[in-house]
């Protein structure tokens, strides 16, 4: 794997740099070598931020690790990719997808028994009324969720409204 280590806002030591590389190789097992992983260091006020990406052919691993110390963010960011690994194997196996070319075929042909597996436990069904997407974000605040799915009155299609960070919202539109 090819390691790409960036920093924002903050000094890339040695030792900083060795320990993503050493976490990081235990990810080497799952990817060809000549896999691209790009990782981003970066520091605000107390968070240690580390943000990993691994583009494949048709989808991005990606984590996103914050916590009060950069080693422990380290150590989270590789668990999660692991596990998003695990998931997106049984994906491959039980759908018969074409694996990306970045893989081992040790890993794609793996046992999956260890895996978890995605199971749906509930389904709901509403009504959507069309509304405006500002309309949709107090439905939102109203319903006490981050999120709110709605037909738009603009388009009459399906789109989401989301909570950010610092009290913002988001909008997803399909993109046909």
């Amino acid at each position: 794997m090819r390691i790409t280590i960036t920093g924002r806002n903050i000094d890339l030591t040695e030792g900083i740099k060795q320990a993503v590389e050493e976490k990081l190789s235990k990810l080497e097992k799952y990817f060809k070598p000549d896999t691209d992983v790009y990782v981003t260091l970066s520091v605000e006020k107390e968070r240690q931020k580390i943000e990993v990406t691994i583009p494949t052919k048709g989808h991005v691993i990606r984590s996103e690790q914050v916590s009060n110390d950069m080693y422990v963010s380290i150590d989270l960011v590789e668990e999660v990719i692991e596990r998003q690994l695990r998931k997106y194997r049984t994906k491959l196996t039980s759908k018969k997808f074409a694996p990306a070319d970045i893989f081992q075929e040790e890993f794609v042909e793996a046992d999956e028994a260890d895996d978890e597996e995605i199971k749906i436990v509930r389904t709901k069904r509403f009504g959507m009324k069309p509304m405006y997407p500002e309309d949709a974000c107090i439905q939102m605040e109203l319903s006490g969720h981050d999120f709110f799915v709605f037909r738009n009155a603009e388009n009459d299609e399906v789109n989401v409204v989301y909570k950010r960070k610092g009290n913002t919202y988001g909008l997803i539109e399909p993109e046909c």
